[in-house]
């Protein structure tokens, strides 16, 4: 994987591999949008601080090196409104998930459909992926949205998958084939 990876969605829209420069603009955006994420992100009570952001990005870029995930910075007209990537990329079987998340005020304008399908299209083209799968807590009906949208099949739900600050949730898993991957553009809402 390339070590300056830029993709890019719309002439307005790209997805820059996390480094250093995004720290202190990711943690502005997960410190303002903190009680609107944690209804569905488990981690932010461990990113309080800006230092954790910068040790996240350190993480990430350390994963990303080792070829075990990629995250990336979703920017908007400029400025850094959510984070995209590949978790858990599993080599032998070509396949991996998405996870992303998105401020409020960034919602609603097609930005993480047109990131997602960005993300699946350079998977599948340039990785070689087979297989990439999306979860999402069954009762967030707006991430839900996105792997539909994209043409997902739902093959299922994992009981109590993941620990949520004080309870476990559920997760809905959708899977794209590469197979069965359209590459032209869909609605974004």
């Amino acid at each position: 994987m390339d070590d300056n990876l830029l993709l890019r969605a719309e002439s307005y829209l790209q997805l820059e591999l996390v480094d250093q420069s995004h720290a202190d603009e990711l943690f502005a955006l997960i410190d303002g949008n903190r009680e609107y994420l944690k209804r569905w992100l488990p981690w932010l009570d461990n990113n309080k601080y800006l230092q954790n952001t910068v040790d996240f990005i350190t993480f990430s870029r350390k994963q990303f090196a080792e070829s075990i995930s990629l995250t990336m910075a979703v920017v908007y007209r400029g400025k850094i409104a959510g984070v995209i990537g590949f978790h858990r990329v599993d080599w032998v079987n070509h396949s991996t998930s998405i996870g992303y998340w998105l401020g409020e005020s960034y919602q609603g304008r097609g930005i993480m459909t047109k990131s997602c399908r960005t993300l699946i299209d350079y998977g599948f083209g340039k990785l070689g992926f087979n297989r990439i799968e999306i979860r999402c807590a069954p009762g967030n009906g707006k991430s839900r949205a996105i792997p539909e949208r994209l043409g997902f099949v739902e093959e299922g739900t994992l009981r109590a998958a993941e620990w949520l600050h004080d309870h476990y949730v559920d997760h809905v898993v959708y899977a794209m084939l590469r197979a069965d991957w359209n590459p032209a553009p869909v609605s974004d809402r």
